[in-house]
């Protein structure tokens, strides 16, 4: 005779295995939902800070009268031929671009930095600002504003001031100060920052072209 479970000792068969399966394969999935909605939530928030703090940045390294046009509004996509497709800022006055700020990653002792840089009409530094890194802290962050005035010092540079051989820290013969016990770290900014300015250059006509003759 075939029975449809186990007998119990009243002799009322017990609740088949394949019950309590499908009982934990609802819990394993409900609880996978949660945490991939978290998940979705964090990310969010994650990028909507990433945005606010560029958005702040972007006010610090291109000056607010310099231009009447909304930064975030005024974005193109410049296909450079070394560092790829790059989203670029355009500050204008009218239909004159006056300025450009966009972001290039290096790889410091931590990993990736990003750095927002602007750079007016004549290809001169107008502000550097560190968007995020993994730096040690106490050594490497003093790339930070918060934290020192380092990163200012760009201020007013270009990719001939100070020439080719000065864009390096004072240890590598550069003009650049490092960090006592972090070098790797402005190494780092100062050679992405010398990339944007190379950038600038390549794609000079491109970025200053006039508003209205841009698709």
């Amino acid at each position: 005779m075939t029975h449809c479970g186990t007998p119990t000792p009243t002799g009322k068969p017990q609740n088949p295995p394949i019950k309590h399966g499908l009982i934990l394969a609802a819990f394993a999935l409900g609880t996978a939902v949660i945490l991939s909605a978290s998940a979705d939530l964090t990310r969010q928030a994650i990028a909507d800070r990433a945005t606010e703090d560029l958005y702040a940045s972007l006010a610090q390294v291109i000056s607010e009268d310099s231009h009447d046009n909304d930064l975030t509004a005024d974005l193109m996509t410049v296909e450079d031929s070394v560092e790829g497709s790059v989203p670029v800022y355009i500050a204008a006055q009218g239909t004159e671009v006056t300025g450009v700020a966009f972001v290039l990653s290096g790889f410091g002792y931590g990993g990736e930095i990003r750095v927002l840089t602007g750079i007016d009409a004549s290809g001169t530094l107008t502000g550097v600002r560190v968007l995020s890194h993994a730096e040690t802290p106490g050594l490497g962050d003093k790339i930070e504003t918060a934290k020192s005035p380092w990163i200012e010092n760009f201020t007013g540079h270009s990719l001939t001031d100070p020439g080719p051989e000065g864009w390096k820290v004072q240890k590598d013969g550069g003009v650049f100060d490092q960090f006592s016990g972090a070098t790797i770290t402005p190494r780092a900014v100062v050679g992405t920052v010398q990339r944007a300015l190379a950038l600038f250059d390549r794609n000079r006509n491109t970025l200053l072209a006039p508003k209205e003759t841009r698709s």
